[in-house]
């Protein structure tokens, strides 16, 4: 049965959180809708469909659920229990195809029918399908962070090719550039992952500081990788034509672990900082100028975490969840660097 949930619009003052040197944070709108199953689902990863709807998972309360933005209307879709789906996207359909992080497939949910379609690792050792993303054929590359894999599902065959990474590596977040290469984080160690599409054979490149674990990824267009290092408090950009790494500390600073990114419209990179007992922030951050300029406050309690992020360039709008039970959304795209 329908919900709806009220939108909870987030007052915007900015945190008292260390900047960095010259950088002048400029106030960016944010709203949040309060998902009626609560945080103990850990509503994540919300995408938007192509009409307009926004689906997310239930981590923890083995869920796919729908928000209309509207009218704050929830609609939930049961699916196989012990699922824990981690991640979902949607095809131009509008068929929504989730990670089963805890029973080893990857499902397609006919939103209109509830059917389900499910793909099931041909490898016993991938147990946990952890991030997914559409290649420009509509095809899926995915990580499993716990089983040491890479994988590529041919959607229309359901065939899945597999490549696994060193032991203990963790693949996590993953993008592709411009020439559909993917490219990833290995979370256990202080390295970022290249694949092959081909051949699937993986290429990695270390980061600066053996401390370093990037845990999401994000890719301009003139093919940078961009992440964040989740115990340092860092941004960083990866030239892979010539391998040179240059951090930026994040405005929050070395505490800020940083996870969920993405990039918006503007070539600009948007992280969550999660500060232990300080609060939730999404900043932006212009590579033309160097600068961070934008920052929004999520959520109303002082411990919160933004897990993933999707930018949507139809609307200019950035989607995430909240550990603290909510689906929201910044509006980035008008943001603008403070003169």
């Amino acid at each position: 049965m329908p919900f709806i949930a009220r939108l909870r619009r987030v007052a915007l003052p900015l945190l008292a959180l260390p900047v960095v040197a010259g950088a002048q944070l400029t106030a960016v709108p944010a709203s949040e809708w309060e998902v009626p199953w609560g945080a103990e689902g850990r509503p994540r990863d919300p995408y938007v469909a192509p009409d307009g709807s926004v689906f997310f998972v239930g981590q923890n309360g083995n869920y796919i659920a729908k928000l209309d933005p509207r009218s704050g209307q929830f609609t939930k879709y049961e699916i196989d229990p012990g699922t824990n789906p981690h991640n979902l996207i949607i095809d131009g359909q509008g068929m929504v195809w989730y990670a089963g992080n805890r029973n080893g497939m990857i499902g397609r949910l006919n939103p209109a029918t509830r059917e389900i379609t499910r793909y099931p690792m041909p490898d016993a050792r991938v147990r946990d399908p952890h991030t997914l993303i559409f290649d420009a054929r509509g095809d899926i590359w995915f990580t499993a962070q716990n089983s040491g894999a890479v994988g590529h599902l041919e959607t229309r065959t359901g065939r899945i090719r597999l490549a696994f990474t060193a032991a203990g590596s963790r693949p996590y977040g993953i993008v592709l550039n411009s020439k559909g290469t993917p490219w990833l984080n290995l979370f256990g160690t202080d390295q970022i992952a290249t694949i092959d599409p081909a051949t699937m054979v993986v290429r990695t490149f270390r980061l600066p500081n053996e401390r370093a674990r990037g845990r999401r990824i994000a890719v301009t267009s003139d093919d940078i990788i961009w992440y964040g290092d989740y115990t340092r408090g860092i941004l960083g950009r990866l030239d892979p034509a010539t391998g040179r790494i240059d951090e930026i500390p994040l405005p929050a600073g070395p505490g800020s672990l940083p996870y969920g990114m993405a990039t918006d419209d503007k070539d600009r990179i948007w992280v969550a900082q999660n500060v232990p007992n300080q609060g939730t922030t999404l900043v932006g951050y212009d590579p033309r100028t160097k600068r961070f300029f934008g920052e929004a406050k999520i959520g109303r309690a002082a411990n919160n975490t933004i897990r993933h992020m999707y930018f949507d360039r139809r609307t200019g709008l950035l989607w995430f969840g909240t550990d603290q039970g909510a689906i929201g959304r910044a509006e980035v795209s008008r943001a603008r660097v403070a003169m």
